[in-house]
């Protein structure tokens, strides 16, 4: 499959630049309409690009350009396989020149099978470097293994070399975990807000690793589906959203549990004591139902984590901790350095900080981790220990019996001023931010502040960066979930300084990217899930079903025609779920919680009274299907609100009669918690990502006695059913 656009036959000089580089000049929007994309939009998103369309010169100057590189290399920088199959790479030669070709396997061994080339009969020649260049099709043989290659193709006295990625055909593993034809079914929960009695003010690891077993204990559940574990900033004030990491092949240090290292069992009574009274300093927190108070625990838990790390680890301990810093290698090394720049110079702000001024390889960072090495070393341990904790957790969800485990959530992006586009600048594109255009739920569209990843960066370097950023989430995970998964086609980029509204989509190597999730996923014997919900490219959701990527259901969004559909006609190769992170809690949804919250905050761009009164008639319609489907009886609604925990599990018997591969519960619906985790469009108007678990009377809930409680043992009953 080709994902970038189609070309247009009578195209201006501008959008045939545009289609070369990938850049949508038109798209169909949720409305079903068809938006052409302003000219001055396509100048802007391909100077982010980096390229020039500034004027009608500059055009075609870049349209030369473009052609004479692409037509010039003899391979594209990242060719794609399928294992199992004959496949073709294009290569450029001149028209009398034979190009020779070998294949370095990741072993790093030769492979001995036969490069087969042959000419290509629908080549055209092409003018480059004052000779014409044809194409050939180097023939990839179906015995050629799953992993992560070297072509090395030769002519004359030229080489040139591509990352040859041989990826299964689809992702097989829930089929081997539903040998019986059984559904598998989980929870849905917001970490940070499942404390414990133990916890720091703010769910952690250990906590997760509880919930997990619990989970499967108590309820039968197969898997918890978390938000992002991706890293965040090393010292306060730290960003709340687990969707703007700085690093999405780094693990968020602040979820570590001080009292899980092995090396808290050994310190000296003076300093376990000086642990425990900084742990009772925030303890309090974990009965606050109000708000998650993130920068008052790290405060505390940074000098407990100090204290501990002081006190050194015996040489067993090390010797891991070594083989963990060799393996990670760059990665690891990249975010502890910027991590300790932001430690000791504070957080990048104003075109004159150090994020924007210094990099990498900048005397004053080298003199800076030659100056604090102790710190250096103290943010490369936290990362190892959170990684071990981390998959501490996911060894606990197996031996409890859980088939898949943590369901880990992958960011759309990364923080502007974060590890990975400070350290690795080219990779991203400068100039624009990724986002959604407007849409029924968000009218103004959104901007989710994050600098997309280059594609053409991308292909350059073999898909690294997106390579071992997979590769991390599945060593502590038995499933993925990609949030925004059309990001793998296309992604709406918004030039700076331009309101959402006023995007362009640019297409991606959709087929690549699903290539390594495959390779991942087999390997880690994974699921991959997609959010696949919002406004689709041509033939995504097919791609997505051909490779055994499930989509997502969400009850609330299964309307036709102003009717919801039952839950028999739901598509079958998907997560199903009554709702998502960025709607309310099926209780709030009921109260009406998703306009009120827009109408407090001045978030609609129509007349409240509209959207309340379409709320209205969704909410009628959605009573219409559950009764109709004898899911709810009818006789409850003439007093909803004495009776919303009946009807939320009403919503969930039919939730429970979907085909869909996999089915998730939310533990909020479970508790009875109507406040919602996160209002799109909105920073600080709302306290998005900091709400701890509380039940409908807002009193909190502790995942010490929640697995008991009477309403959590009920949904579990139904899901069980």
């Amino acid at each position: 499959m080709n994902n970038k656009t189609e070309e247009v036959t009578e195209a201006s000089p501008l959008h045939r630049l545009a289609e070369l580089m990938g850049v949508g000049v038109r798209y169909v929007g949720s409305d079903n309409k068809e938006h052409e994309i302003q000219d001055n939009v396509l100048v802007s998103v391909l100077a982010a690009l980096g390229v020039d369309a500034s004027s009608d010169a500059a055009i075609e100057k870049s349209i030369q350009d473009v052609l004479a590189y692409r037509h010039g290399r003899i391979v594209a920088p990242t060719v794609l396989h399928t294992v199992g199959k004959c496949d073709e790479v294009t290569v450029n030669t001149g028209i009398l020149e034979y190009p020779v070709a070998t294949i370095t396997l990741e072993n790093g061994e030769q492979y001995e099978g036969e490069l087969e080339i042959v000419p290509n009969d629908n080549t055209t020649a092409y003018p480059v470097n004052g000779k014409f260049v044809a194409t050939s099709l180097i023939k990839i043989p179906e015995d050629l293994p799953m992993g992560y290659h070297t072509l090395r193709v030769t002519v004359g006295e030229r080489q040139e070399e591509a990352t040859l990625i041989s990826a299964p055909e689809s992702i097989t593993t829930l089929d081997s975990l539903e040998a019986n034809g059984e559904q598998l079914w989980g929870w849905m929960a917001q970490l940070y807000s499942i404390r414990s009695s133990k916890s720091w003010g703010v769910g952690d690891f250990a906590d997760l690793a509880t919930l997990l077993a619990e989970a499967k204990k108590k309820t039968g559940a197969d898997f918890v589906l978390i938000n992002p574990m991706h890293a965040g900033e090393p010292v306060t004030p730290l960003t709340p959203s687990p969707y703007l990491p700085v690093a999405r092949g780094m693990v968020n240090v602040t979820y570590i549990r001080p009292e899980s290292i092995p090396e808290y069992e050994t310190l000296n009574d003076k300093t376990r004591k000086e642990v425990e009274k900084l742990h009772a300093q925030v303890e309090p927190l974990n009965n606050d139902a109000q708000i998650i108070d993130r920068d008052s625990m790290w405060r505390v838990k940074m000098r407990a984590l100090w204290l501990i790390f002081k006190a050194g680890m015996p040489e067993n301990r090390a010797r891991v901790f070594d083989e963990f810093k060799q393996e990670m290698g760059e990665r690891l090394e990249s975010y502890a350095t910027w991590c300790l720049c932001y430690d000791k110079w504070g957080a990048p702000k104003g075109d004159d900080c150090w994020e924007k001024t210094l990099n990498k390889d900048s005397d004053q960072v080298r003199e800076l981790a030659n100056r604090f090495p102790d710190t250096l070393e103290f943010y490369r341990w936290l990362e190892w220990v959170a990684f071990t904790q981390l998959h501490d957790a996911q060894v606990a969800a197996r031996k409890a019996g859980m088939k898949i485990g943590i369901m880990s959530d992958m960011a759309v992006g990364v923080h502007p001023a974060g590890s990975e586009v400070w350290w690795n600048p080219e990779r991203f594109a400068n100039g624009a931010t990724v986002g959604a255009p407007p849409d029924y739920f968000n009218q103004q569209g959104q901007d989710w502040s994050q600098p997309p990843l280059h594609p053409f960066e991308l292909e350059r370097t073999g898909f690294k960066t997106y390579r071992d950023m997979v590769h991390g989430m599945f060593a502590s995970a038995g499933a993925v979930r990609i949030d925004h998964i059309l990001g793998l086609f296309r992604l709406w980029w918004i030039p700076e300084g331009s309101a959402p509204s006023g995007g362009a989509y640019v297409y991606y190597d959709a087929d690549i990217m699903l290539g390594i999730l495959a390779i991942e996923a087999a390997r880690a014997h994974g699921v991959v899930v997609g959010e696949d919900l919002g406004v689709l490219p041509a033939n995504a959701l097919e791609v997505l079903r051909k490779k055994a990527v499930l989509g997502c259901t969400v009850e609330w969004f299964e309307v036709q025609d102003g009717e919801f559909r039952t839950p028999d006609k739901w598509r079958e190769m998907t997560l199903a779920s009554v709702n998502t992170h960025d709607l309310p809690p099926a209780a709030g949804y009921l109260r009406y919680e998703q306009v009120n919250i827009r109408e407090r905050l001045h978030l609609l761009t129509g007349s409240v009274e509209e959207f309340r009164a379409g709320a209205v008639a969704e909410h009628r319609a959605m009573m219409r299907m559950l009764v109709k489907g004898g899911y709810l009886d009818a006789q409850l609604l003439e007093d909803e609100d004495a009776h919303t925990q009946e009807i939320i599990e009403a919503l969930y018997r039919a939730l429970k009669d979907a085909p869909s591969r996999l089915l998730a519960a939310s533990l909020v619906d479970a508790v009875g918690e109507y406040r919602a985790q996160n209002q799109p469009g909105t920073n600080d108007e709302y306290p998005n990502w900091r709400i701890p678990l509380a039940d409908g009377d807002g009193n909190p809930v502790s995942l010490d006695t929640m697995f008991d409680l009477p309403r959590v043992r009920s949904l579990a009953a139904i899901m069980n059913a």
